[in-house]
């Protein structure tokens, strides 16, 4: 989906279209978590904090995150995805891979296939969405991103390899920030000069990494399209307008984010075994603190629980900006873990 948070809040709004407009986040504190195209024009992305977004943008308007709607328009597309094919892993919200080698139209063409999807989903649910049509997820990936947005682009088998020698390698899916000037300074600017370094050199470099950029860079990625994917974790957090000094007041939120987090733990039906604290400080340095547990939860009095003996670990070097609570080690049998009950009245 092209800006999906944004593009919602402006379709609801008639009054937001063609204003640029942050999704989040504040002009005093907060993150941003999707801006409008009119917003991208400078500078505004998602994760930026919002005072810095304001700097660029003076006239950026904020709006609150609505994510039950977010959902619900969510399911609406997906719901059209399954009339093409029941193979549809999504990636988040607003992204799905779908495989149409065998699709239910009797279709043989991918690329007319995902004309006609984006069609549907601009007709029927009123936004625009952009595809990338190739043999792989990770080719496919990378060609989503290339005519957005309202647009597709196909790699076809015999342009795949031309399509990464001459793509900068921050383009490719799986590089971020830190790999990318890491092979800077290694001299691989482009996906040729990552294609001419040996399958040794990019392991000793990179480590695990190295074999997976070894060969997604010669076309090469096996990845299914697999139409569950478990949650390895279930969070919720909260930023703060005030930062907090206080334990008692953190505990005080951390409740709060405790019953967010089981309410969440509970629609999907799992159960964790290890507690983390994340921390984020005024000065956005971060810290998480985690404890895991031989049984499994999902109760915001337990989760609570632990998580108190997880603040009190050890004393805060800062006042405090952010606090977040996840559960990870989580249980994804069908059959739901049975809740530990720690204590019992008689």
């Amino acid at each position: 989906m092209d800006a999906f948070y944004a593009s919602v809040e402006q379709m609801d709004n008639p009054e937001l279209r063609g204003k640029p407009i942050a999704v989040g986040g504040s002009e005093m504190r907060g993150v941003v978590s999707a801006a409008s195209y009119e917003a991208r024009k400078f500078g505004v992305r998602s994760a930026i904090s919002g005072v810095l977004a304001k700097k660029y943008c003076p006239e950026l308007i904020f709006v609150p995150p609505r994510f039950d709607r977010y959902k619900e328009i969510s399911a609406q597309i997906h719901k059209i995805f399954r009339d093409y094919t029941d193979l549809v892993e999504p990636l988040s919200l607003d992204e799905a891979y779908l495989d149409v080698t065998q699709n239910k139209k009797g279709n043989p063409s991918a690329s007319l296939l995902a004309q006609e999807i984006r069609n549907r989903i601009f007709n029927e649910v009123g936004l625009t969405a952009s595809a990338g049509i190739s043999v792989n997820k990770f080719v496919a990936k990378i060609a989503s991103d290339f005519n957005k947005p309202n647009g597709q682009k196909t790699v076809t088998p015999e342009e795949i390899i031309p399509f990464l020698e001459v793509l900068p390698i921050r383009k490719f899916y799986g590089v971020g920030k830190v790999t990318t000037e890491k092979m800077y300074q290694l001299g691989i600017f482009t996906g040729l000069e990552l294609k001419n370094k040996s399958l040794e050199f990019l392991e000793k470099h990179f480590g695990k990494s190295g074999n997976y950029y070894y060969h997604v860079v010669r076309g090469i990625h096996n990845s299914e399209v697999k139409s569950s994917r478990i949650a390895k974790s279930v969070a919720a957090e909260h930023t703060f307008e005030v930062n907090l000094s206080s334990e008692i007041f953190m505990l005080e939120q951390l409740e709060l984010i405790a019953n967010s987090l089981e309410r969440r733990l509970k629609r999907y039906n799992v159960s964790g075994k290890t507690v983390t604290l994340k921390i984020k400080y005024s000065d956005f340095s971060q810290q998480t603190r985690s404890k895991t547990l031989p049984y499994f939860i999902d109760d915001k009095g337990l989760i609570l629980e632990n998580v108190k003996e997880l603040l009190f670990q050890e004393k805060m070097k800062d006042s405090v900006r952010l606090l977040g609570i996840s559960m990870s080690n989580l249980n994804t049998e069908v059959k739901k873990a049975v809740v530990v009950q720690l204590k019992f009245d008689f």
